[in-house]
This record gives C-alpha cells, structure tokens and sequence, in this order.
C-alpha cells in the first residue's frame, strides 16, 4: 500500500514552494477579470503555470474554447478523480464570487500531485470548467462537457469554493433555468397618437405581475427573479420593443419545469391580452441540482482540519443558489468546500468579496485548498474502501432523488 502520510507530506511541501507563484496568479486573475466564456488571458495564465511545471494540458475540450483538461497518470487509470477549477468573472464586481481562487488552488493541487502521482494505483485530472455563473450566454460550462463524456471515465470529483465560514457543502442546491424573452409591438406617439401603438413594455410589466400572482400558489421552495433588460427609447413613443430575462430554480428539476411552462404561459398571455408578439430563449444550459456527498466530504474535510482549518458544522444561514456542478454530482460522488477568505459581513457576489481574494486570509484559503485537494486525490485512490462507501452513498442519494422527481 502507498505511503499515504508521506505522499501528503510531499504534495503539502510542493504546494508551500509554489505559494509565492499561485498567489501571484490569483491576485493577477483578480486584477484581469473576465465574464464566462470570454477567459482566455485567465485560461492562458493557467495553463502556462502548468506547463511550466511540466504539465501538459489542452484547450478547448467539449468545444468550449476557454475549456481545459490536464490528465495526470498514475500506475493505473482508474480511479480516477476530479478536481474542478473555475476561473470567470462577474460584472462590474470583478471576481466577486472568488473564482480566481478555485481556478488557481486547482491548478496548484495538480502541480503538487504530480510529484507523487507515478506512484499512486490511479490517475487524476483536472478539469477547467469556463462560465460557471449564470450572466453569460451559454452559462454552464461543466454541463456541454459531462454530456459530451469527458467525465465518463471519473469516479469522484472534488473543487473549494470561497465563502465566509469553513464549511462543506452538505445542502442540495437548487435546480435552474433561464429565460430571455422579447416582446414585440408597434410604435406610435405616445400623446398623439396612443390607440395606433401596442405597447411591448406593458406586455413586460404584466409578465412580471401575472409571476408575482403566481407566486402564492407555488412551493416554498421555489425561486423566480427577473429583471427588465430594455424597456423603450424614449418616454413620447410607445415602446414597440421591450425585453426581460427571468431564472426559475427548485429543489427539484421536474418541479423546476413545471414552473418554467407556467412563467411561460404568463408571458404568452400578457402578449396577447396587449396585442404584441413574444418569443424566447434559453439563455444557460439547465442547471441541475447539486447533491453533496457526505463520504466523499469526509475525506475532503479530515485534510482540511489536518492542515488546521476549523471546519464549521453547519450553515450560519440557509439558503441555497444554483451551481452547474449539480450536473456533474449525477453523474459521480461530488465534494466541495466552503473556505473563509472573510467575515460573515462581507457578502458574496461584491467588489468587497473580491477584495477579500487578494487578502492574506483569502491567500491561505487558496493554499489549503490546493493543499487538501491534492491530500484528499491521494487517499482515494491509495484506499479504495474511501471511493467504494462514497459510491455507495451516492448510488443510495440517485435512487431516492429519482423517486422525489429529480
């Protein structure tokens, strides 16, 4: 059997050599944002400190452009696990969501197995997975690649998150979809002439209304937001173009499609009670939800407080968002850790959020997670009795999720 406490050992020490180059990445990541989809200096940085560390990777897998996988081959192919990074940006507040920290602490795990990894009875990958959040077009990039198999061949996969508390992710997440709808009429002038014009704009607002009173009558599960993306020119013309993009989430992608048909048919009936045309679009791929995977968080977590990290039991405040790793947690034991790069006062999706990235807190986090991700790779292959309880659990969780209409 490997030495598993000396291959820790290694992989920590390699990571504490490249403390000084992956901070630098992240920091350089959070001073260089980039929106889903559009990460190609981000991917380049990243796959540029792999290469320089004698690890090839290619681009543009799944036909994702600012996609990545970099494969790590052991003594055998399987197992094979996962680690997942992240590297796209928010509007307006940069890295507020703290991506620059999973994108980096994913490539450091990876350089720091690659030291051990000859030894080891598996493999590893890591996988760079492009517009994780849901402002993009086409947002979702784990999902084109798990339908197109590139995670056939694994059986586990792990990635941190940053947070405000030290924490697993043991809470389903919320299955999501998103809309972009367009509503068309005709215009006129608005004083002069208002019983020539079909205004789209009113098509819009009594969307939003005909949502609002469908609201009670829905689970309390249930999540639907929108915002107006345009609403007209110019206040004397009646708007004969108005737009609107709506997310509608659920504990329960069935459930999740029933509400989607009914925020649709809302929008159909505001347009023909105005006298306008609509249509939409899918703007993200369907977002599953996530399933956590207490075996495999077990393991993740025991290396996380080998390194001295308090681990939290339980959330300071429920709530659940919605994450395209749902779609790769069906298809194999998903783990993901929450690490504090700030206080619980400084909230996610912020400029102050992104700024706690650069911090030496936040710096920590990234090397503990690159840290405990690689010592938590080790002991699930070197033990295969870890990787057979996780599949166990989550062959149990699919049965049960199938039978709630999952």
């Amino acid at each position: 059997m490997p030495d598993v406490q000396e291959f820790k050992r290694i992989v920590c020490q390699e990571v504490d050599r490249l403390a000084g180059e992956l901070i630098a990445v992240s920091d350089h990541l959070f001073q260089h944002p980039e929106l889903g989809h559009e990460e190609f200096e981000s991917v380049a940085l990243l796959r540029e400190t792999l290469a320089r560390h004698g690890i090839p990777s290619e681009a543009g897998v799944a036909g994702l452009p600012t996609a990545f996988q970099a494969d790590l081959v052991g003594l055998a192919p399987r197992p094979r696990i996962a680690i997942l990074g992240e590297y796209d940006a928010l509007p307006e507040v940069g890295h507020g969501c703290g991506h620059n920290i999973i994108g980096t602490s994913a490539v450091g795990a990876a350089i720091a197995l690659r030291a051990v990894i000859a030894d080891l009875p598996g493999s590893a990958v890591l996988f760079g997975t492009p517009c994780e959040e849901s402002t993009a077009e086409g947002a979702g990039g784990k999902i084109p690649m798990v339908e197109q198999g590139l995670f056939d061949e694994v059986d586990a996969s792990i990635m941190m998150h940053p947070n405000t508390q030290n924490i697993m992710s043991v809470s389903p997440s919320l299955a999501a979809r998103g809309f972009d709808m367009e509503f068309f009429g005709r215009p006129a002038h608005a004083a002069a002439e208002p019983h020539k014009g079909i205004n789209a704009l009113d098509a819009v607002i009594q969307t939003f209304n005909s949502v609002n009173a469908l609201r009670q009558h829905l689970k309390p599960d249930v999540r639907i937001h929108g915002v107006i993306t345009y609403g007209g020119g110019a206040v004397n013309v009646v708007p004969a173009y108005a737009t609107c993009r709506f997310r509608v989430r659920s504990m329960s992608a069935g459930y999740r499609d029933e509400v989607v048909d009914k925020v649709l048919r809302a929008a159909e009936a505001a347009a023909q009670a105005t006298g306008a045309t609509f249509k939409y679009k899918e703007y993200a791929h369907p977002y599953d939800n996530f399933l956590p995977n207490q075996a495999l968080n077990d393991v993740f977590k025991a290396n996380l407080e080998a390194l001295g990290v308090p681990m939290e039991e339980k959330p300071r405040e429920e709530g659940r968002g919605s994450t395209d790793y749902g779609s790769v947690s069906q298809r194999m034991p998903a783990s993901c850790a929450a690490l504090a790069i700030a206080g619980p006062g400084v909230r996610g999706h912020s400029s102050e959020f992104a700024e706690a990235t650069t911090t030496e807190v936040g710096h920590q986090a990234l090397l503990n997670a690159a840290k405990s991700m690689a010592m938590a790779v080790v002991d699930l292959i070197a033990d295969p009795a870890l990787l057979d309880a996780a599949k166990a659990e989550w062959a149990k969780a699919m049965a049960a999720f199938g039978e709630m209409g999952g």
